[in-house]
């Protein structure tokens, strides 16, 4: 079965850039740049890797985007990712980013968006990997300061997919960010959210009905509200679940209690993903493998998932075809 989810073409559709740091690279990058950390060595950092809430984990996944300085750091954050995703066959990425957690300590929009494109456009070319980009508000932070990262968008545009909304949830809903969403829109992005992750049904409402959102990132909380699956499964829309990082955050308390098999018997449609893999204990596959350990999922559900991350990407029809075709030869020579 590892073999199979190895090897199994798939497409990751819910990954924060700055949450894939390891702690090697870190330290790497942090020496490059002359900036203390408050850890001796990696061994200590990865211990820190371990968080009781979303809170807890925040504070140290922003103490490590610290580092980054240089338009060579994001290449370098970036690229190591896409290389990851060259050894598990992930074949297509849509990368979250987020800016004002560095345009806030004065590192240039542009030195973000260029270091990260330009090895989305290297790893096209080197590794095969295709990917596109999400730029990420921090709803912690005010819909003025939203409006601000739109605004440095724009000359960018041609490199950016999608807008997302991510940081603390609850306590900032997503009605907060009703006029970003709306001028985000206008100028062409898809919208996307984090919608009941910790946050209640409510919070997936309002991300529907106010900012439109195309796909729904988490989503765990739409158990909580049958008219809502109804809705969901009516405007066709994805949930990207996130259990290694559902488990690591206590959004549950053991594998073999999520919700992500009883979604699928629903009718929702469901991918799996990785979240911020530094962190998590996880990259894709390991999200694939301790699932389908914990659920019991066999190879049909394990090709719908797959199937569910290609569909529901921001690709072309043709670009999506061409991949699910991939994963449906590979289906059938190895049920």
């Amino acid at each position: 079965m590892e073999t199979f989810i190895n090897n199994l073409p798939k497409a990751e559709l819910h990954l924060h850039i700055e949450g894939t740091f390891e702690p090697e690279l870190l330290f790497k990058i942090a020496k490059r740049n002359n900036i203390k950390i408050n850890y001796d060595s990696v061994e200590e950092l990865r211990k820190a890797y371990a968080f009781d809430c979303l809170q807890d984990f925040l504070d140290i996944y922003y103490q490590g985007a610290g580092v980054l300085i240089t338009e060579q750091d994001f290449y370098d954050l970036t690229y190591h990712y896409l290389e990851k995703c060259a050894e598990q066959n992930v074949r297509h990425t849509e990368i979250m980013f987020d800016p004002q957690t560095h345009t806030e300590r004065g590192i240039a929009f542009e030195t973000v968006i260029n270091g990260i494109s330009k090895a989305v456009e290297d790893a096209q070319q080197n590794l095969d990997i295709s990917a596109l980009l999400i730029m990420s508000y921090l709803r912690h932070l005010s819909e003025e300061s939203a409006f601000k990262t739109l605004e440095q968008s724009l000359p960018f545009k041609d490199k950016i997919t999608a807008v997302g909304l991510d940081s603390s949830e609850k306590g900032n809903p997503p009605s907060k960010f009703v006029n970003v969403f709306e001028a985000s829109i206008k100028e062409g992005y898809i919208p996307v959210a984090h919608a009941g992750e910790e946050g209640d049904a409510n919070y997936i409402w309002e991300a529907l009905d106010l900012l439109e959102i195309k796909r729904i990132d988490h989503g765990n909380n739409c158990l909580q509200d049958e008219e809502l699956v109804k809705e969901i499964i009516k405007r066709d829309l994805a949930l990207t679940i996130c259990p290694l990082s559902n488990t690591a955050l206590q959004v549950v308390k053991d594998l073999k209690d999520h919700s992500l098999k009883i979604m699928m018997d629903l009718g929702l449609k469901t991918t799996i993903n990785s979240d911020d893999p530094a962190y998590f204990g996880g990259q894709v596959n390991q999200n694939y493998i301790d699932t389908q350990k914990a659920l019991n999922l066999n190879k049909e559900e394990l090709y719908h998932l797959a199937k569910n991350s290609f569909q529901y990407s921001f690709l072309s029809e043709s670009k999506k075809a061409t991949f699910i075709k991939e994963l449906d030869e590979y289906y059938s020579n190895n049920k």
